[in-house]
């Protein structure tokens, strides 16, 4: 993992050829917790971790956080610094087999007086039964699991698992904890990038977050050949920008389309479009996102404008007929409509409401007087009898009641005065009106 180091740390002014051959990551690597950048939320003496090594207590750890942030790093420190033996395993490349390797081995460590610090990295591609298995050593003592994940714990491991372990959320690295680590990069080479300052933070944006990502790209640039320092035009000539960290099945997915969703509920079309942006950046299918958007001008805008569905899937006919790029167009401007538009639920809400009635009310049969009689036998049990024809009456509206005859009047569709609710407001108002003059005339 990238491993991020301590400033203070001396520059190493002339290598031995083998430590030149070396990575930079693991020249860089940090010699202790201290020295790791951008995790000190987890790392000061009063955080967790900072913590449990101040009580000797070292419990199992899950490590949740993007790549390259100093998950396989803080793992070996917290073996040195709890005198444990260090075991890293990949859920990629282990199975059972190997798991009961690393168990019997760290069970003869204790029984020789040392304890085992079992690093699982990608931990949440073990299955439920391999998770399981981890559990009695952990238990007994036999190991002290520290596993890594670039997924949502609660979603990708079991609960059992998750009982025994605290989970530890480590944090992307922003500009500042880069640029720190783009000068220590510089120090141990003992030179600096060849690179203008609107460079340097390209340079930044192009590692995305990720430590390691950002000491292969300082890699690439000290070894160029250049007459004079890199623009950022030139920069991006010369470098491959990282691809946004993007995983069309995992926990970015979902947070990326919440943060769509919520931007477009919220009215704020310039939040929306850049996160439908990132999406397509990523390589989301853009039917995905058409589809989306139409669940979005219903649930969330409904009739306060009833345009809005016809917009959504217009877009998205338009998006089938023109292909991409140019059919993103016609979605872009979708999201910008949704965004704007008035926001209503009250047909969302209505109808959930109706659904939870209809479970509770069962089998309860519709009024009699609204039932057809196409048979002798029904017209002598009361089917059809009383109804009133609406067409028929004053104002087009009979004002019987529709519901079943053991249930009162509910109130499911109650729509904000909004938008072009505030028209359906007014009838729905009239409605009612009529309704209790229509019952009033009949003596009820």
């Amino acid at each position: 993992m990238s491993d991020l180091f301590d400033d203070h740390a001396p520059p190493s002014r002339s290598p031995e050829p083998e430590a030149r051959d070396r990575p930079l990551a693991d020249r860089l690597r940090p010699g202790d917790l201290s020295q790791v950048i951008g995790q000190a939320h987890l790392l000061d003496p009063e955080a967790p971790l900072g913590r449990m090594l101040a009580a000797g207590q070292l419990s199992s750890l899950i490590l949740w956080g993007p790549p390259g942030v100093g998950k396989t790093t803080i793992a070996r420190l917290l073996a040195d610094a709890s005198d444990r033996a260090f075991v890293q395993i990949s859920a990629i490349f282990s199975g059972t087999p190997e798991l009961r390797k690393v168990f019997d081995a760290a069970k003869q460590r204790r029984r020789a007086g040392q304890g085992t610090l079992l690093f699982v990295d990608e931990i949440h591609r073990f299955n439920k039964a391999q998770q399981d298995g981890f559990l009695p050593h952990m238990e007994d003592g036999t190991i002290v699991l520290v596993g890594a994940t670039t997924e949502n714990p609660s979603f990708e491991l079991n609960r059992a698992l998750l009982s025994r372990a605290q989970v530890l959320v480590l944090n992307r690295l922003d500009s500042t904890a880069l640029e720190e680590l783009l000068d220590r990069a510089e120090a141990t080479l003992g030179r600096k990038l060849p690179l203008t300052e609107e460079a340097r933070l390209s340079l930044v944006e192009m590692a995305d977050g990720d430590g390691r990502a950002m000491l292969n790209l300082v890699e690439q640039v000290a070894f160029m050949k250049v007459r004079a320092p890199l623009a950022p035009k030139d920069l991006a000539s010369r470098l491959q920008r990282r691809a946004a960290q993007y995983d069309k099945s995992g926990d970015e997915h979902y947070n990326l389309i919440s943060a769509l969703h919520k931007s477009i509920r919220g009215s704020d079309p310039d939040a929306a479009l850049y996160w439908f942006a990132r999406m397509l950046e990523g390589g989301e299918d853009p039917r995905y996102l058409a589809r989306r958007l139409v669940r979005m001008a219903v649930e969330d805008i409904g009739l306060g404008d009833p345009q809005a569905q016809s917009h959504a899937l217009h877009a998205w006919e338009t998006y089938e007929r023109l292909g991409s790029p140019e059919g993103e167009l016609a979605l872009a401007q979708s999201v910008i409509y949704l965004a704007l538009a008035p926001k209503s639920n009250a047909g969302y809400v209505g109808y959930k409401q109706a659904r939870a009635m209809a479970r509770k009310t069962g089998s309860e049969p519709p009024p009699k007087h609204i039932l057809n009689a196409p048979t002798g036998l029904m017209k002598d049990q009361g089917y059809g009898a009383g109804y009133a024809y609406d067409h028929d009456a004053e104002d087009g509206f009979s004002g019987q009641d529709y519901f079943p005859e053991t249930m009162e009047r509910t109130r499911f569709y109650d729509p904000p005065d909004r938008g072009f609710e505030r028209e359906m407001r007014k009838r729905l108002d009239w409605f009612d009106r009529l309704r209790e003059k229509r019952r009033g005339s009949d003596g009820g």
